[in-house]
């Protein structure tokens, strides 16, 4: 079946997701996320877009861009290809990472706009990665509450509220807000959980034991932590094996 068309939307601006392919994690470790923001950074220079809000998520990325001087489709392919052709050197991989069509919706009324908004800064939080918008991070919350970045340009929001304050209020309410991303969300395991679910099932109380254990057995169990939701940092942590190794892994399956 042909793929539609997008819709172009009357104020150029847009809700993007990019998603890792077959929904697998992206951001590894920090490194990851640092080197995302410092592409988009650059692209941004290149590209000219204004960028109103940014959230890295383990396996997906929402993006609330306002369009300039080149297409959606340029700037997404450059984000793209820059950031996988170094995320490929470092763990030695070759392919894809994220799924072959971005989704992108238009914003062009000034309440979707405020509700994407908030939408994308409390992805965190409705998610299980942080009690209140704040403390993940790797979005551009921190830019509203005070601490300035190099990617948000906040003037846009802030010409809706009589101050920052009165901003900074909205994005923490309580709220249903949906937006492009209506799939039920990624299973999130606490650590704690995690902790009791590797214990069942590899019988290993330390990652020292876990290590003592046969490469194909290794491989076995790793494969089903991952598929009990574990994230793959959680895996490294608790096994003591490389996080490039446990992509390896789950890669092979």
């Amino acid at each position: 079946m042909p793929r539609s068309a997008r819709r172009p939307s009357a104020t150029n601006t847009y809700h993007v997701m990019l998603r890792g392919i077959n929904r697998q994690q992206i951001f590894m470790d920090d490194e990851d996320c640092r080197r995302f923001v410092r592409t988009l950074s650059d692209c941004k220079q290149l590209s000219g877009f204004e960028l109103y809000a940014w959230c890295l998520m383990p396996n997906h990325i929402h993006m609330l861009i306002h369009v300039q001087n080149e297409p959606l489709e340029k700037i997404i392919k450059r984000i793209g290809s820059r950031f996988v052709w170094w995320y490929n050197m470092k763990y030695e991989r070759v392919g894809h990472l994220f799924q072959d069509r971005y989704r992108s919706e238009p914003v062009e009324e000034d309440a979707y706009f405020l509700t994407v908004l908030r939408y994308i800064l409390q992805n965190p939080m409705k998610a299980g990665l942080e009690k209140a918008p704040g403390s993940w991070p790797w979005s551009s919350y921190a830019h509203y509450s005070g601490n300035e970045d190099f990617l948000t340009d906040a003037a846009f929001a802030d010409g809706f509220f009589t101050d920052r304050a009165a901003l900074l209020d909205y994005l923490c309410q309580q709220n249903t807000d949906r937006a492009l991303d209506e799939h039920p969300r990624a299973i999130h395991v606490s650590d704690e959980k995690a902790t009791a679910i590797a214990a069942e099932l590899t019988h290993c109380r330390t990652p020292e034991a876990f290590r003592q254990l046969d490469k194909a057995t290794q491989r076995d169990y790793i494969v089903r932590l991952r598929q009990a939701h574990l994230t793959i940092v959680q895996i490294a942590r608790l096994t003591g094996i490389p996080s490039t190794t446990i992509f390896r892994f789950i890669k092979m399956e």
